[in-house]
């Protein structure tokens, strides 16, 4: 049920944030201490302001109510993906090539399940992360999970 949820509201926001240019990273809808929560993560190449958090909010929010895909009361929640932000799809890696990722795999790739590096490029539906050990080439089907490593 959750995952149905999740991906016919991606489908309905992805438009209203196109014409917004504004980037869907990720949808999530799940069961917390205050309740249901429905949270968007947005992002642009400009980065996010509160401002555009609280004008998805008041778009998505007045188009979900017409829409009625969720039965139980949620509380909608609008961010950005942080300086942190994960790496799913192929722009996100595109984007941040020459930063530093650490990448958790859905099963080992030369003996290692996570790999630290520098990105690359993205080819061919593989990531290329420069490891301490050489550049790997990781399908982006074994990529479990992605983020960029945050340097001080």
């Amino acid at each position: 049920m959750q995952e149905k949820i999740v991906e016919a509201v991606a489908a309905l926001v992805e438009p209203v944030l196109d014409d917004l240019q504004l980037e869907l990273v990720e949808v999530q809808f799940r069961r917390e201490s205050v309740g249901w929560v429905l949270r968007l993560v947005i992002d642009s190449e400009d980065g996010i302001t509160v401002d555009d958090c609280a004008s998805v909010s008041r778009e998505v929010g007045h188009l979900l109510e017409v829409e009625d895909l969720i039965e139980q009361s949620y509380n909608l929640e609008v961010s950005s993906p942080g300086l942190d932000r994960p790496l799913k799809k192929e722009r996100d890696f595109i984007r941040n090539k020459g930063r530093k990722a650490k990448v958790t795999l859905s099963e080992p790739l030369e003996g290692r399940a996570q790999l630290i590096g520098v990105i690359e490029g993205f080819d061919q539906d593989k990531l290329i992360l420069n490891t301490d050990t050489g550049s790997v080439q990781i399908p982006h089907g074994l990529i479990a999970k992605a983020k960029l490593v945050i340097e001080f």
